[in-house]
């Protein structure tokens, strides 16, 4: 791992344990931006030089209004943040600020954040002027490790503002791209299903045909994610692979991706109301993976009820490790004592889950 990804995992973990007693600006500032820009960017936030709080660049009949940092560059504004409280929604009502002081300022680079999820802006589209559009979006509790390297170049030591601009363009119409893609996997429309229908229905595509590649194509694309999901656990566990319930056998990385999708199509035809979602088989591999580290994780499985996730011991309803409450509004992590009482936590992402880790740890050894 870089050095900038462990800085970024170190800021993650921060977010999580922290995240939930922040309720101001001024504290997502103070607990999350300032160690962006000091840790992860490299930047000495104490040199007025480098990094301006309350930066002031009066805009025609707006004046008097700051923006949160001004990053300096051979001094020269090159990065311009403007912060909001963690949790708040970052758009374009939220980045008005931004765009006046962008052009005054000859920034290039403008960084709307909530501490967590940081969304950058340039000038692709017109000189001097910020775009609407991010080019790059990055959460940091829940990090794309591929937008590092690009992230790398906005910081002190390799700064090259125009390697930036030129990869700015490819990387807003990836982005774009991919949200596009997740929201088709989510919620596939028709136009989706009558694309892929197409490739492999060779036939006249009715209505009937629609409604039934509807389906099939849900299912595919589970599926699909599940391999994924399993493929990159193995690598994680070292060649490991998904271990089903009622199975404590190594199993090969073709046999495991099999496992899930058997597991998958399962949960979506058998009509008993269990729905074993992406997110959830998610969260089951960062409780295995945290867990691990005292017990092999072939002992680690889970078990899908309507109302929660199971994380079990050796199968073992007798052995609970967690129980993952994901079919609410409000996610809960259930953790369990001595005694097997349940406490339930709740938790916004996924990352969350780790903040937990010592706790999940401590309840594996009380069976053993």
């Amino acid at each position: 791992m870089s050095d900038i990804a462990e800085r970024l995992a170190s800021l993650a973990n921060k977010i999580a344990v922290q995240g939930q007693s922040i309720e101001t600006e001024e504290a997502t500032k103070n607990a999350f931006v300032m160690p962006f820009i000091s840790l992860v960017l490299g930047y000495d936030v104490f040199n007025p030089n480098e990094v301006v709080p309350e930066f002031t660049a009066d805009v025609g009949t707006k004046r008097g209004e700051k923006i949160d940092y001004a990053i300096v560059q051979d001094g020269t504004v090159q990065i311009l943040i403007e912060c909001k409280k963690l949790g708040a929604p970052l758009g374009l009502n939220q980045a008005s600020q931004l765009f006046r002081y962008f052009a005054v300022a000859h920034a290039r680079v403008a960084i709307l954040t909530d501490g967590d999820e940081y969304h950058f802006y340039t000038d692709l589209d017109a000189p001097n002027r910020m775009d609407e559009k991010p080019f790059l979006v990055l959460r940091i509790s829940d990090l794309d490790e591929t937008l590092v390297p690009e992230l790398q170049k906005l910081t002190k030591d390799t700064f090259d503002i125009e390697s930036i601009v030129n990869a700015a363009e490819e990387l807003k119409y990836i982005g774009a791209l991919k949200r596009i893609l997740a929201a088709e996997f989510a919620e596939p429309d028709a136009d989706w299903v009558k694309f892929l229908t197409a490739r492999v229905y060779e036939k006249s595509i009715t209505q009937k045909v629609r409604d039934q590649f509807e389906v099939l194509v849900r299912k595919a694309q589970k599926q699909f994610l599940a391999d994924q999901v399993n493929d990159r656990l193995k690598a994680a566990l070292g060649g490991q692979g998904y271990v089903a319930p009622h199975d404590n056998a190594s199993v090969s990385g073709a046999d495991a991706s099999a496992n899930v999708a058997e597991a998958s199509s399962h949960d979506v035809d058998a009509g008993d109301g269990i729905d074993t979602t992406l997110e959830e088989l998610e969260a089951f591999h960062i409780v295995r993976a945290i867990a691990c580290s005292e017990v092999s994780a072939m002992r680690i499985v889970h078990r899908d009820t309507k109302s929660y996730m199971g994380v079990l011991l050796d199968d073992n309803n007798r052995k609970p490790i967690a129980r993952l409450h994901f079919n609410t509004g409000q996610k809960y992590l259930g953790l369990f004592d001595a005694e097997k009482n349940e406490t339930r936590h709740p938790i916004d992402v996924l990352a969350d889950i780790y903040a937990h880790a010592s706790a999940i740890r401590e309840t594996v050894h009380y069976y053993e």
